[in-house]
């Protein structure tokens, strides 16, 4: 939550022309069709809901399947089960970035986006974190282990330029080593 997400997705989209497919829209598709309101609680439960009923990965397979009809590069965001991260793996080429920052700058930056799910105090801020951070549920979100799992973890607790330029230097190396 506030690591920077967003920023990386906003200059994936606009500046490299990836399409973005996002975990947060599609369940807030589903809390609405279901008359819940739209929280980080809400949303927890419904993909956790989701994964139980059908599988680990099912919510980004589904965005995968979006993805991949719509053809050239894709960015799907809030990935945060390592069933998500396996069944990406082997749909194609995929890489995962994972994005972090301190606690503190990290809570100072969601009260400022201020969407419908940042609406918390620090101590919910924290108390969400921990429930998401680790888990033996297949079908809950294991942040800790998706981290573990990327395959480029970006430290950001600098500026919105200094984390561009972080993510501008992977592509390159992406690039250059599809090249050989």
């Amino acid at each position: 939550m506030g690591a920077g997400k967003g920023t990386i997705v906003d200059y994936l989209t606009t500046t490299k022309g990836f399409r973005h497919f996002s975990v947060r829209g599609f369940l807030i598709a589903e809390i609405n069709k279901r008359g819940l309101a739209v929280n980080r609680d809400s949303m927890t439960a419904v993909a956790n809901e989701l994964r139980a009923l059908n599988s680990p990965s099912y919510i980004t397979d589904q965005l995968y399947e979006m993805a991949e009809t719509s053809g050239g590069n894709c960015v799907i965001e809030s990935i945060r089960t390592p069933g998500e991260i396996d069944s990406l793996r082997k749909s194609g080429k995929f890489y995962l970035f994972a994005v972090d920052a301190n606690t503190e700058l990290r809570f100072e930056r969601i009260k400022k986006r201020a969407s419908e799910t940042d609406h918390i105090d620090f101590e919910t801020f924290i108390a969400n974190e921990k429930r998401e951070m680790t888990t033996n549920d297949p079908n809950n979100q294991n942040l800790k282990k998706c981290i573990e799992m990327a395959d480029f973890v970006i430290e950001n607790n600098g500026t919105q330029e200094q984390l561009i330029e972080k993510v501008a230097a992977i592509l390159s190396k992406i690039d250059h080593d599809d090249d050989i």
